[in-house]
């Protein structure tokens, strides 16, 4: 069950590939100047997290301009977010959760993806400036996306 409404966000500090090597991404430095958007996705290189992070790339200037950073979350290395997002030319920052902390966080535990391991569930939060979650989200599978309509109305409000 992913974390309700009105709960403070658990801070978190991941590991994302750039050109320029490791670099770590912790949730409280976006806090206080941006709203934030956290997409959890199952696994790099599958159709539908292909087209959601592809979509949502093309939808970036919608989230800035409601002033929201926006991040995927899933438990692939770094290394193969990296490789996927140049494949896809995917623009939302990637960030690895490989020791799953973060999905338990949250409460979006997908626990036997594909009947091989534990992975992220598809869902989505926004998390207002003050890091109280605005929205929670999980999709009745991992085939189904979420409602970005309703993502982008909380960060509207």
């Amino acid at each position: 069950m992913p974390l309700a409404v009105g709960t403070k966000a658990p801070d978190f500090t991941l590991k994302t590939k750039t050109a320029e090597g490791m670099k770590d991404v912790k949730l409280s430095d976006s806090l206080g100047r941006n709203q934030v958007v956290l997409l959890f996705f199952p696994a790099a290189f599958t159709g539908v997290c292909t087209q959601e992070m592809c979509d949502t790339t093309a939808g970036l200037g919608e989230y800035t301009k409601l002033g929201a950073q926006v991040y995927g979350i899933s438990v692939d290395t770094p290394q193969a977010q990296e490789v996927w997002a140049k494949q896809n030319n995917i623009g939302i920052t990637l960030v690895s959760d490989l020791n799953k902390t973060v999905i338990k966080a949250y409460g979006v535990v997908l626990p036997n993806f594909a009947g091989m391991y534990e992975a992220a569930a598809r869902a989505a939060f926004v998390i207002g400036r003050d890091g109280v979650v605005k929205y929670a989200e999980q999709t009745p599978t991992p085939k189904d996306l979420p409602n970005f309509a309703a993502v982008k109305a909380a960060l509207a409000q």
